[in-house]
């Protein structure tokens, strides 16, 4: 299984927009579409790191963890 998430490009001016319907606040910028793709990239991946760090709080310490 790969992690997906739609990227949504849209235009405005010279710039272009990006945002991911299934991830709330994540959105992209740049004057490419490839730019505002990587923008929103980075923006995803600070979300979900934000999250995974907020559900880690209440895990108690001793409680067994994995990662795929």
């Amino acid at each position: 299984m790969r992690d997906e998430f739609t990227a949504v490009f849209e235009r405005d001016g010279e710039w272009h927009i990006a945002y991911s319907p299934e991830i709330p606040g994540a959105n992209g910028q740049g004057r490419t579409t490839e730019a505002a793709r990587e923008s929103l990239a980075a923006a995803i991946a600070l979300i979900l790191a934000d999250r995974r760090e907020d559900g880690l709080r209440s895990v108690p310490p001793d409680a067994a963890r994995e990662t795929d």
